[in-house]
């Protein structure tokens, strides 16, 4: 699923999000902002920048609720 998908989504993924990444808080303030989605999960899990793009990137490429028909 492309980004500008997510974010436009973000209400009905924002669940999907939080289960991955509990130790986050301020998801909803985040809004879909990828890039300070990855930062925040960078800082909150102590990862490298490389590696919070991977878990993100990883989470993106399994949402696909949003694409399916109605």
């Amino acid at each position: 699923m492309k980004w500008d998908r997510i974010e436009c989504g973000w209400q009905r993924l924002k669940g999907s999000f939080k289960r991955r990444w509990r130790k986050l808080t301020n998801v909803d303030v985040i809004a879909g902002n990828r890039e300070q989605l990855a930062l925040n999960i960078q800082e909150r899990y102590g990862i490298t920048t490389d590696e919070a793009e991977k878990q993100l990137a990883d989470w993106q490429g399994r949402q696909k609720e949003i694409d399916r028909p109605v």
